[in-house]
């Protein structure tokens, strides 16, 4: 059978999970509210009930002092199924330095979130964060596009800046979530297709028009798009549906939902 490994989850530690899914669902419609508990015991029993065989599990550093309880978080969590992502905040005395602890404890990858960290994608600030991520050789997963929880003309994880961002630091493994820009779906494909920069399909598939999807995979290489649900906000079986949906091919659709993963992630 074809691994699947969803590179696009969220999960938080068990006593802050109820307060963490309250305020974040505070933010967002009816509709967009989480289906799971938002922990790590919830989402793997989620992930046996779709078959789901692995997780990126992406948290956000949204003040300066989370960094290093993520990363000690992570570390705790960490597990054959469960490969969490670190998270640097922009603003921390020396991101470089927490970059380095973050690959040092062995982690893969980071997450980051312009909107809800407060930067632009492209922004020169983020440049020696970056760096270090270029040389630690760490996965950088990046909110792009809109976000439902912010105003619709938020510009700064658009897909035109993650694109200026992968042309100066072209040896990260760039992961551009929600196909390259949630709500900029065109965008995505006028500048994104087709380069080195991975596409991952969460709360995109089934929200983007089919003739933009279309597109997107005849110009853009199969073995750069990633399956991703954004489960809790994404139930991984709807998510996995419209994903084999999108791509009924066998190998490509092996590639798209694990085999693409497995080699980024080792």
């Amino acid at each position: 059978m074809p691994v699947i490994i969803d590179v696009h989850t969220h999960a938080f530690p068990d006593q802050l999970a109820p307060h963490a899914l309250e305020k974040l669902n505070d933010t967002v419609p009816d509709d967009a509210r989480a289906v799971l508990d938002g922990t790590v015991g919830g989402l793997l029993a989620s992930m046996d009930r779709t078959g789901v065989d692995r997780c990126v599990i992406c948290s956000i550093a949204t003040a300066p002092k989370q960094a290093d309880p993520i990363l000690r978080w992570s570390l705790e969590i960490a597990s054959e199924r469960v490969i969490p992502f670190g998270s640097v905040h922009p603003d921390c005395a020396d991101p470089a330095a927490a970059v380095r602890r973050i690959a040092a404890a062995g982690l893969k990858g980071i997450k980051l979130h312009p909107l809800y960290q407060g930067f632009a994608a492209d922004e020169a600030r983020l440049w020696p964060l970056y760096a270090a991520v270029e040389e630690a050789g760490l996965v950088l997963v990046m909110h792009s596009g809109r976000d439902i929880a912010f105003p619709p003309g938020d510009e700064r994880a658009s897909p035109r800046r993650m694109l200026r961002l992968h042309r100066a630091f072209p040896r990260i493994p760039l992961v551009a979530a929600h196909m390259g820009g949630w709500r900029q779906w065109d965008e995505a494909l006028a500048v994104l297709a087709g380069t080195d920069v991975y596409l991952e399909t969460s709360y995109s598939i089934g929200l983007c028009a089919a003739a933009t999807i279309e597109a997107l995979r005849a110009r853009h290489p199969a073995e750069r798009i990633l399956f991703g649900s954004d489960s809790p906000w994404r139930e991984q079986g709807e998510a996995l549906a419209l994903v084999r949906a999108a791509w009924p091919e066998p190998a490509r659709q092996a590639a798209v939902l694990g085999g693409n993963a497995q080699r980024l992630l080792g």
